[in-house]
């Protein structure tokens, strides 16, 4: 179904993120990267609202501040 999300993308706090590289290998569109030692958003189109990335992150670095909603069409 389709996924749309209120309130933007992933917020990843820089001075929490450890540089383990999770959120980049279970981000299924490849929104997220390392860059300069942390993780971004690099693609906010690419970002698929899954919330994978907050759930993974073992710092608590990656807040989804967003209402997932599906539509049924």
């Amino acid at each position: 179904q389709p996924r749309t999300a209120a309130g933007g993308v992933p917020v990843i706090g820089r001075e929490l993120c450890i540089a383990c590289g999770s959120c980049v290998e279970f981000c299924p569109g490849g929104a997220v990267q390392l860059v300069d030692g942390k993780a971004a958003v690099i693609n906010a189109a690419a970002c698929s609202y899954c919330t994978d990335c907050e759930a993974i992150c073992p710092a608590g670095a990656i807040s989804c501040p967003f209402t997932v909603v599906i539509v049924d069409k």
